[in-house]
This record gives C-alpha cells, sequence and structure tokens, in this order.
C-alpha cells in the first residue's frame, strides 16, 4: 500500500485545473485550431447493462484496483455512484491517492433516452427522473421528464447492477458504498430510508432534500423507530453527509434530515456531519475527498490522524478486524501468537465472528493477553486499535488502583483504611455535618457501604453547583444534605457518591492535586497518554464513570492486578490493598447481579467453574460492557469494550470458550472470602 496524503490529491486537483484553464486560453489564442480524439482511460472498463424491468439502457463505468487481476484471494470494497460522468474523476484520483484497494463502479444516465429531451436538457436529462423521490405537481413537468422513480431506479441498482458486480468481480459484500450528490445525494437519502440493507455506508453530499422531508419522514416512520434488543431495526449504516458553507437555503433542510436521522437514537447508525468551505458546486471535490477518507477510516482498525469526531460519530467498521499475531506497535505491550489448540483457537476465532454478527449485542473489542503478552485482539463496529473508548463504572476500578498507588507511595496506609473519612478532609465544617458522619471509612466507601441517604430532589438543586461543591465542598454538601448515618443505612448502596468520597481523599492526601496524581504517577508511568478523563462538578476527576481509554492501554491495568502490583518487576501499587481490593468482600444487593459475584473495592470477584475445577476471576465492570476481566492463577487478562444495554450475554462465551481455551488439569482453591 502506497502512503498517500489528502493534500496531495487537493493539490494535484488544483494543479489539473489551473493547468486545463491555461491550455484552453493558448488554444483561443491560436489562428489555428488542430482538432484532437478523446482519451480513452484503460483502466476503466466500460459495461453496457439493461434495466430488465424497464428495458432502459446504461453503462457501468468499471475501475479495479491495482493489483486485482495479482491477489487472487482477496476480496475488494466497492463505491457505487451515480452522475458516473460527472463524478469519475474525483473518485478516480480518491482511488489512486486515498482509498487504493477498491473497486469503483460509475452508473451512467440513461443511454438511449428520447433524443428530444438529450438535445433540449442534455444528457443527463435521465437523472430528473431516476434520483427524484415525489413527482412533479405540473402535469406538463411530470409528463414530460418523469420525476419520482427513484423506487424504479433503485431496483435496478439492487436487481442488476449489484448482481451484476458481484457475480463478476470479487467484491466484498459487507462494504458496499453509495455515492450521491445533490440529486444523487437525494437518492441516497430515499435509498437510506427506503432500504438501507443495500448499502453499508452512504455518502450524501448536499442533498436537495428541501422538498422532501415529508417524505423522508414517512419513510423512517414507516421503516420503524430503532430498539436496542432488536438489531434488525437498525439502519445498520454509516452515513457521511455534507454541504458547502454557502448553501444557506439547503443547509436547513439537510440539517433538519440529520436530525431525523439522530432522531433515531440507532445503536447501529453513525452519522457523521461536514460543512464544505463553498457553495454547491465548489463544495463537490473536497466534499468527495473528505469522505473518501472517512470511508478508509471504517475499512481500518487504526483510525486516521486526522479524523476526531465524538465517539458516536465513529462509523462502524464494515468487517471485524482480527488477529492471533497482534503487532508490536510499541507502546509498551509485549506480544506473542495465540498457542491454544486448534479448536478453542477455532471457537474463539468464531466468537469474534458472532460478536460482529450481533449475536451478543453492542460490542467494539476483545483483546486477550497471556502471560503477560498480548495473543489475541479484535476490532467490531465501533473499535479501533488507537482510538480511546468510552468507560462507564470501570473507571471506579481505575480509581481503586489509584488509591492503591498512594498507599504505595506511603500518602496513606492500610490501616487508613479504617479510619473516619473526615479525618483526611481538614478543609470542612463538621458542626454541619449529619450525624453518624464519622461511621463512613474508606473501607465502606470502597465497598459502597457509605451510608448516606440523600433526597434526589433536594440534590438536583446543587448537583452542578460548581462553587458549592468545589473540592471539599461535595463532601461537606453531601454530609449536611444526608439523612443521619447509621448501621442500618450503611448497607450496600451502588452509585458515584462513594467513588466521589474516595477521589476526594486522594486528592486530599497526594501532593498537588488527584488529577495530576493520576496522570503522573499511575496513567504516565504506564504509558497510557491517548485517553480521556471528565471531571466532576467540583473540580475533582469523575471517580466512578466518564473516562475514555484505549482497549490495549486496559490491557496494561489489567497486568497490574496480574502481576500483584508490579510493574517492571518492582512493586507499583500495594501489594496488599490489591489483594483485598480484588477479593469478595460483600455481596452486591443489585437483583441483576449474578449470585457468585461478590464485591471488593470497586472490582468485583467471581469463580469461574471449568469443568470441576474453579478458578478466581477479578474484574472491573462498566456499564454497556467495558470489562479489565484478570485470572491470575493462569496468567491471564481479558479486555472488553462495547456499549450494550440489553442483556448480559457476553460473558457466557468468555467464561465457556475463551478462560477454559487456557486451563490445566490443576485444581484452583477460591479466595472468596
Amino acid at each position: 500500500m502506497k502512503i498517500r496524503t489528502t493534500i496531495l490529491l487537493v493539490l494535484s486537483v488544483i494543479m489539473l485545473s489551473n493547468t486545463s484553464f491555461a491550455q484552453e486560453t493558448s488554444v483561443k489564442g491560436n489562428s489555428q485550431i488542430v482538432k484532437g480524439t478523446s482519451l480513452v482511460l484503460p483502466q476503466i472498463q466500460v459495461i453496457p447493462i439493461k434495466d430488465t424491468n424497464t428495458e432502459r439502457n446504461y453503462e457501468l463505468y468499471i475501475e479495479l484496483p491495482e493489483g486485482y487481476s495479482e491477489n487472487t484471494n482477496k476480496t475488494y470494497p466497492v463505491i457505487y455512484y451515480t452522475d458516473a460522468m460527472w463524478h469519475l474523476e474525483m473518485l478516480s484520483a480518491c482511488q489512486e491517492f486515498i482509498l487504493e484497494d477498491i473497486i469503483l463502479v460509475g452508473i451512467s444516465w440513461q443511454k438511449d433516452i428520447d433524443e428530444d429531451l438529450k438535445n433540449e436538457v442534455g444528457a443527463h436529462v435521465s437523472r430528473f427522473r431516476d434520483y427524484s423521490i415525489s413527482k412533479h405537481s405540473n402535469p406538463e413537468i411530470q409528463k414530460k421528464y418523469q420525476p419520482g422513480q427513484a423506487n424504479n431506479h433503485l431496483d435496478f441498482i439492487r436487481n442488476d447492477v449489484i448482481n451484476y458486480v458481484d457475480n463478476t468481480y470479487r467484491t466484498d459484500t459487507n462494504s458496499r458504498t453509495y455515492f450521491g450528490y445533490s440529486l444523487s445525494g437525494e437518492f441516497g437519502a430515499y435509498i437510506l430510508l427506503s432500504q438501507p440493507d443495500t448499502f453499508n455506508n452512504y455518502i450524501i453530499g448536499s442533498p436537495t432534500v428541501k422538498g422532501e422531508l415529508d417524505n423522508l419522514s414517512e419513510l423512517n416512520l414507516k421503516f420503524g423507530p430503532y430498539e436496542a434488543s432488536n438489531s434488525n431495526s437498525s439502519l445498520k449504516a454509516n452515513v457521511f453527509i455534507s454541504h458547502g458553507s454557502l448553501e444557506k437555503e439547503a443547509a436547513e433542510s439537510i440539517e433538519a434530515f440529520v436530525k431525523l436521522l439522530k432522531d433515531r437514537r440507532d445503536g447501529g447508525l453513525a452519522v457523521l456531519k461536514e460543512v464544505i468551505d463553498g457553495n454547491h458546486s465548489t463544495a463537490f471535490p473536497m466534499t468527495t475527498v473528505r469522505s473518501v477518507a472517512w470511508l478508509s477510516s471504517l475499512m481500518s482498525p487504526v483510525s486516521s490522524a486526522n479524523y476526531d469526531v465524538s465517539f458516536w460519530d465513529v462509523p462502524h467498521l464494515n468487517n471485524a478486524f482480527v488477529t492471533t499475531t497482534p503487532e508490536d506497535r510499541k507502546d509498551g505491550i509485549a506480544v506473542d501468537t495465540l498457542a491454544v489448540d486448534s479448536k478453542d483457537q477455532n471457537a474463539i476465532l468464531k466468537l469474534s465472528q458472532d460478536i460482529f454478527d450481533d449475536k451478543y449485542g453492542n460490542y467494539d473489542a476483545l483483546l486477550i493477553s497471556h502471560k503477560n503478552k498480548l495473543v489475541y485482539e479484535s476490532y467490531y463496529k465501533k473499535g479501533r486499535i488507537d482510538l480511546p473508548h468510552g468507560q462507564a463504572s470501570a473507571v471506579k476500578g481505575y480509581t481503586s488502583l489509584a488509591l492503591g498507588r498512594a498507599i504505595q507511595l506511603g500518602y496513606l496506609t492500610m490501616e487508613d483504611l479504617n479510619k473516619p473519612l473526615i479525618h483526611f478532609l481538614k478543609n470542612m465544617n463538621s458542626e454541619k455535618f449529619t450525624k453518624g458522619a464519622e461511621k463512613i471509612t474508606l473501607h465502606k466507601a470502597l465497598t459502597m457501604h457509605g451510608g448516606l441517604t440523600i433526597d434526589n430532589e433536594k440534590w438536583k438543586e446543587v448537583e452542578n453547583d460548581s462553587i458549592k461543591l468545589k473540592g471539599q465542598g461535595l463532601v461537606q454538601t453531601l454530609l449536611e444534605y444526608s439523612k443521619p448515618i447509621t448501621d442500618e443505612s450503611q448497607v450496600y448502596l451502588y452509585g458515584n457518591f462513594n467513588p466521589m468520597l474516595v477521589m476526594t481523599v486522594i486528592d486530599a492526601v497526594v501532593p498537588g492535586t488527584a488529577e495530576d496524581f493520576i496522570k503522573n504517577e499511575l496513567l504516565d508511568k504506564l504509558g497510557i497518554t491517548n485517553y480521556k478523563w471528565a471531571k466532576h462538578a467540583s473540580g475533582l476527576p469523575q471517580a466512578g464513570w466518564r473516562a475514555s481509554i484505549m482497549s490495549r492501554d486496559m490491557i496494561k491495568l489489567g497486568h497490574l492486578v496480574q502481576n500483584k502490583g508490579k510493574l517492571n518487576g518492582k512493586q507499583f501499587i500495594s501489594a496488599a490493598y490489591l489483594e483485598k481490593a480484588t477479593s469478595g468482600i460483600v455481596r452486591p444487593a443489585i437483583d441483576w447481579m449474578p449470585k457468585n459475584y461478590l464485591y471488593g473495592y470497586f472490582w468485583y470477584y467471581t469463580p469461574v467453574k471449568v469443568g470441576n475445577k474453579s478458578y478466581d476471576a477479578t474484574l472491573a465492570w462498566g456499564g454497556g460492557g467495558q470489562r479489565v476481566m484478570v485470572v491470575e492463577e493462569l496468567d491471564l487478562t481479558i479486555v472488553i469494550n462495547g456499549y450494550d444495554r440489553e442483556d448480559d450475554k457476553i460473558m457466557t462465551p468468555i467464561f465457556e470458550t475463551v478462560i477454559p481455551a487456557f486451563t490445566d488439569k490443576q485444581p484452583i482453591v477460591s479466595k472468596s472470602k
């Protein structure tokens, strides 16, 4: 694969445009004009094709990638584009410079169109019929141009064009893309909401949807709302939508179309909207370049360095990326080859395909490390090797490790875990505390037994008050608003108040701030630099959720637990603290929690049965499916990332397929307390 850049492509287009202009000026200045011949592009095959329903004749302009004939075992993604004669040159250039391993299929206008219409309007006259959704209100115009036949043209593309291409060339049927601009962009919007499975990816540039919003809304209603438990309710598409910055009149309707898509809250639909400098015409070249660069990002497990959007706008990978020999990316993680027997390896590979096929919900990554070496790496949907993945309550586990680091460095002791939490917080007014405030210890907070009881409506009045809650003001307010802390109130209650109590103590005892400490003493030393960690209204780092971290970096955190707190052979996290944090101290009082799960210090413990043996597993667990799971006896760390909100199905194959692949026959004694 040659290394190309978007800048080079744009410069090439500009140079070609300037050259053409110079040649045209020069010819007009000559007294004698020499008649030339048409340029034939040897890499493009022109294939006649007939619409079997309407008997209309078209042509396909097919451009195969370099090396197609040599790589006989390789399948290729396909970009289908309408308005072929207008779009061919730009897309051909993009194939050369940005996305080389792709087949281009241009679909012409009708070739045997009525000659009078062709002479009156041009060779493109059939586009007004084929790409438009609605009939015209003027009967004469309707009779003459017959607009509103997008449904017929879509049938032609589905039944004739795609079938021909798939039967003739080695195509990747999981990676079909539609490219349309202006009226053919409107056609793309119609395809997306009427038969979305036609393509996996849609590039819709400056679509003429102003008069079609009602029709598009009706198509959306007809398709039905998205339901997380029903994958068939998803449009299952990646969509790039753009318009020119000077298209003021069109922008409002395009924004409304984008809103229509995003209001679906469709877990399988990724929509990215970009505003391109220029008007309807001049925005086209850069729209092509930007959209193809976007397209390349969903065909690779490595995101583009220039591709920075919110997680929810990240397009889904068209195919799962799976490797049993992970690449050494010089990121501090040793790599090796998955060394299990063939039956187990095939079972794990099948699991990856099942994850990609939505059998277990919305999951983006599965990584396996054995003996401190990454041996299996796979990404699906929004997962990327170098893209931080949102973390929910798994952040609680990371906060626990930060506390263990503070103990290792001597800022706290193991005995401090049983001291009143307010002992460490000197900047508060104890006279305003609720009765029993001294009952809250670090141990109680870490096991979700703090005992705070706060009226939700009352808390809403101050939960975003950054002045009142600043720093230790958060704990001051909590201890003022809570009902008395009693033995009866100190029961397991899952939530983010307890983690923030712990974070406030960390901030109080370490030099500098908790934010600096987590960065400098935990993440930096692990080589974790590409992450996001949100702040609470108090100004402290969030302790229980709202961070993003790369899957490979989650492996590093798992290795700390697997190695009893050691990093590069030296004690990094207090071993005594970690032993307690990852053991089963209390039973979570949550109805949906599996009965064999116990809770330590923001880490879960569960025994895993393989045959007649039991293996101790501990995990940081975030809602939606982010997990760092460690089976110390097997030298095994497993990372899962996802955003699944339905039944927690993924752990069944982890317990029944992944972990057993690494087991031996030695019985293991559970360490549950």
